[in-house]
């Protein structure tokens, strides 16, 4: 199984408070990975919110057709940010290239354009240059995103993150969600490795969806910008998110009912129970088949845990105002926010959904059966 750490705060910290609450579930991963997105940067890039940044890996090769691409595009760097590289003989973490944080400047053509044709332009442009990196595995990129970055890298997640040196260069940002391990179901690969993002939306899952065919070839039925080159079946997850909040325009736990959807005796007692039939049979591709806990966050700040019906993940969130963790198990939870009450703590179960809003304020849990 995987192990899941999110933390969401009003104060900027580092991603190792995220690792080291991994380092403690870590009998719970195998160390063959880590995957991190970070959403509201501090540190330099605290006054770059408007600036798209590309993050990913490449070779000098890469590197080059990056710069060739991006220049005929019409982008021009505003800042590049490199990790503090860390090799040591005793690790089994390997350099594979240069680890991209590059926040660019929009092409002046697009500098007054409306805000979804400049999304449109940066998620075209993400997966132009993943469509190029792919020809000879010169380049990954994970995200194209103003105020977010992602790194990935196999290898142990504290080793990870002792090599790219986040224990002397902390990498800090207010919303960090990290998870330890790749993916189960295939040979490892960067782009399975957990969190998944698209167009401000992100998510990381431990666990499987066995009705990943009926999910994926809905979502690409659509014919929408960025569903497609799936290496995992988790990142339906993220995609189904960003279609059911986004595009469709559904308050966020109408997404709870749209991967777990109740059983018909068991909506007559919401009080949208006439919404929630027509959700349940035009959107019935979409219902997942764990076992997984899924964690994410919206574009507003807005953080979530949610439990499939079969509920065999473990799952906990505990905090402060000001501070919440969403975690796999509790050991993770009390690394990060050891002075918390533990009689608040919550545990979700298979009809709860639980969500801690922007700035980290409050967590409320959302039940299914009531709405």
């Amino acid at each position: 199984m995987c192990r899941l750490s999110a933390l969401t705060s009003n104060d900027y910290f580092s991603v190792m408070d995220n690792i080291m609450a991994l380092e403690t579930m870590k009998e719970g991963h195998d160390g063959s990975g880590l995957g991190v997105v970070l959403k509201d940067i501090g540190g330099e890039f605290k006054d770059l919110k408007e600036y798209p940044i590309l993050s990913g890996i490449c070779t000098e090769k890469g590197r080059k057709k990056i710069d060739d691409y991006m220049d005929q595009a019409g982008f021009k760097v505003k800042f590049m940010w490199e990790p503090q590289i860390t090799e040591s003989a005793s690790s089994n973490v390997k350099r594979r290239g240069q680890y991209l944080t590059t926040a660019y400047q929009y092409p002046e053509a697009f500098l007054d354009k409306p805000e979804h044709e400049k999304q449109a332009l940066l998620t075209k442009t993400r997966l132009t240059l993943r469509e190029i990196g792919e020809q000879d595995n010169c380049l990954y990129v994970f995200s194209f995103w103003p105020d977010i970055i992602t790194l990935k890298e196999v290898g142990d997640p504290l080793e990870v993150g002792v090599f790219f040196g986040f224990d002397k260069k902390p990498l800090k940002a207010k919303i960090i969600l990290a998870q330890g391990r790749q993916n189960t179901n295939y040979a490892i690969d960067l782009y399975a490795c957990h969190p998944f993002f698209l167009q401000g939306y992100s998510t990381m899952t431990n666990g499987e969806n066995t009705a990943y065919l009926p999910n994926k070839e809905f979502l690409q039925s659509r014919d929408l910008q960025g569903y497609g080159n799936y290496h995992s079946d988790s990142e339906i997850f993220c995609h189904t998110l960003h279609f059911s909040h986004k595009i469709l325009g559904y308050p966020l736990p109408y997404y709870k009912d749209i991967i777990t959807p109740l059983k018909n005796n068991e909506i007559k007692d919401r009080p949208d129970l006439e919404a929630l039939h027509l959700l349940k049979k035009s959107l019935r591709p979409l219902c997942i088949d764990g076992p997984n806990c899924t964690i994410g966050f919206l574009p507003d700040g807005t953080v979530f845990m949610a439990q499939d019906s079969k509920k065999l993940r473990p799952g906990i969130v505990g905090g402060v105002p000001g501070r919440y963790a969403l975690m796999s198990e509790e050991c993770g939870l009390e690394q990060a926010i050891p002075q918390r009450k533990q009689e608040n703590d919550i545990i979700p179960m298979r009809y709860d959904f639980v969500i801690i809003s922007p700035d980290a304020q409050e967590a409320t849990v959302w039940n299914q059966l009531q709405g």
